[in-house]
């Protein structure tokens, strides 16, 4: 009986060291975790808050006034660390952004007409007409 006894305090020791290896080693993990995320590329952050044609908008700033953008989007990355930034934004909402601080960011207009059942850029309406 006495080996029994033992055996079962040997258990019970090696399963209260297993139980704390356990939880420090979930503690890390939450800890690393919480700091991957104040790491996260800023860029990556702000991306995953842009909605329709909103990269679109931002590589054309990014082209046109790099470090401004930098900047800008630091501030808005750090918005939406805080919480007070939680919405998507869609490529109109950031180009007003950018406009409201001075930066004209100029995007490729492209207008397109219906030609005989088919849309076709104007430029190609207005050249067919031409031909005609």
């Amino acid at each position: 009986m006495s080996e029994d006894s033992e055996l079962e305090k040997l258990k019970a020791k090696r399963l209260a060291e297993m139980q704390q290896n356990l939880s420090s080693i979930k503690k890390t993990e939450t800890a690393e975790e919480t700091e991957k995320k104040e790491r996260q590329n800023p860029r990556d952050m702000v991306l995953k808050f842009l909605g329709f044609r909103g990269e679109e908008v931002l590589q054309n700033a990014e082209s046109q006034f790099p470090l401004e953008t930098k900047s800008i989007i630091v501030q808005l990355s750090q918005l939406i660390k805080s919480g007070e930034l939680n919405e998507m934004m869609d490529g109109g909402q950031l180009l007003q952004l950018f406009r409201s601080i001075g930066l004209n960011v100029r995007m490729n207009t492209k207008i397109n007409v219906e030609q005989d059942g088919k849309f076709v850029s104007l430029s190609e309406k207005i050249s067919s007409n031409d031909e005609q």
